[in-house]
């Protein structure tokens, strides 16, 4: 079974339009969103309502909660002072563009999706989350600590976690030992759609396959494959500067920082 992962297109419709055609020619048997479909750019609504005509499955991130709750917090840990104004910016201008119905589905969208297979009488539990089980905007970066991620996946009972919210594609497999014998989780960060942040501007997401023999003592057994895309980051990135949003978000797009 191949199964397609996006997240955080944060209303960047061509980086959308540019996942859909090319996940469209991959015909996975399923297809997840883990949410934040809105902030930092101009289409929200139109990202929002092609996800609700298309049926997927949707999670929510932390800026579609804040967004649906119409509050003036994304709950995003801006660090510094002029990233805390320019947040301050972008959620206002957000909240300004979400329509009434669109921001109802927003605050109606789920926290969690679990998925339970049962294969060679064996459970494989894939859990999928925004920023972790634990918090919707906990970041889980590639260099946290195994004992620490290997906790939260067992307090929630995932076999394979996948998540975004870091905007940073990885896959860590965790080895653990229960009873003599080798158990592998599988920590999966399926990067971003509409805002990547890891050096490379094009559009992120994965693929994971998982098939008959799949087991949680094969580390093998589920494969990731993580899927880029080109898109027109120039009309993502003019569109923001001809808006009211600050001009440094469309140079995160051309960068991807």
């Amino acid at each position: 079974m191949k199964i397609a992962l996006f997240s955080d297109i944060h209303a960047n419709l061509p980086a959308m339009q540019a996942f859909f055609a090319d996940v469209d020619n991959r015909k996975p048997d399923a297809i997840y969103c883990l949410g934040d479909l809105v902030g930092y750019n101009i289409w929200p609504n139109e990202v929002i309502n092609e996800i609700r005509k298309r049926g997927i499955p949707t999670i929510a991130g932390n800026y579609d909660q804040g967004i649906g709750l119409m509050s003036d917090e994304c709950g995003c840990a801006y660090k510094t002072e002029p990233e805390k104004d320019m947040g301050k910016i972008s959620i206002s201008f957000t909240n300004s563009l979400v329509k009434p119905d669109e921001r109802k589905y927003l605050r109606t969208l789920p926290a969690h999706i679990k998925v339970e297979f049962q294969l060679n009488n064996d459970k494989l539990n894939l859990l999928l989350v925004h920023g972790s089980p634990r918090k919707i905007n906990e970041y889980l970066f590639e260099d946290r600590e195994e004992k620490s991620i290997l906790r939260i996946m067992q307090g929630a009972d995932a076999d394979i976690m996948c998540f975004g919210h870091t905007h940073k594609p990885y896959h860590r497999v965790l080895a653990e030992t229960t009873e003599d014998k080798a158990r592998y989780r599988h920590a999966i960060n399926i990067g971003s759609v509409g805002k990547p942040k890891d050096g490379d501007p094009r559009g992120c997401y994965a693929v994971l396959t998982i098939n008959e023999t799949s087991s949680t003592t094969n580390k093998e057994a589920v494969k990731v494959e993580f899927i880029r895309f080109n898109y027109d980051i120039e009309k993502a990135a003019k569109a923001v500067e001809e808006s009211p949003l600050p001009n440094e978000y469309a140079g995160m797009l051309r960068k991807a920082y």
